[in-house]
């Protein structure tokens, strides 16, 4: 498989707003995203703003969007997105590890790199234990959709440790019955 290639969102709104409003996102809280809300959160500074987004590119190709949030921070998180025809095809697995080297490699020293999914987001709870990530925490009725529904969520994290020394530490959840 060749090599994903990635690069940073600059001044691309209308690749942007046919990326999200080409594809259905069925993970995420609005999966059919509006044209006018995706210029008005760009404008706003919603992908920049303690964020940085890079676009995951394939044989020159945007397939899909990092966002990386809370970059400031010492444990930022993260939102993945694949096109529809790149889903499936290891490309998701390769860009986590990507993100998981590029946060790690930032200058700041981050101590850990979160991600929360659906609990029916089976690709990427795959992904994400695939990557090194360890399952941390199970959050009943912890995902808000647009449209009123509420699901449960799961949170996966990578620690600086792991990442260093090539490990995965389970966690000590159950290490206590309550």
């Amino acid at each position: 498989m060749n090599e994903l290639t990635f690069k940073k969102l600059e001044n691309e709104l209308e690749d942007l707003v046919a990326f999200f409003t080409t594809n259905t996102w069925n993970f995420h809280a609005n999966p059919n995203p509006k044209a006018e809300n995706i210029r008005k959160g760009y404008q706003k500074g919603w992908y920049q703003d303690d964020r940085e987004t890079f676009w995951i590119q394939y044989n020159n190709e945007k397939i899909g969007l990092i966002i990386i949030h809370d970059i400031t921070d010492t444990i930022p998180l993260f939102d993945i997105r694949l096109a529809k025809n790149a889903r499936g095809k290891g490309f998701g697995t390769q860009a986590v590890k990507w993100l998981t080297d590029y946060v790690f490699s930032l200058p700041d020293k981050k101590i850990r790199l979160e991600a929360y999914t659906r609990h029916d987001n089976l690709a990427m709870r795959k992904t994400l234990q695939i990557s090194g990530f360890v399952k941390e925490g199970y959050m009943r009725k912890a995902w808000e959709n647009d449209d009123g529904t509420v699901m449960d969520s799961v949170c996966y994290a990578m620690i600086r440790d792991d990442w260093e020394n090539k490990t995965v530490t389970p966690t000590k959840m159950n290490e206590l019955p309550f």
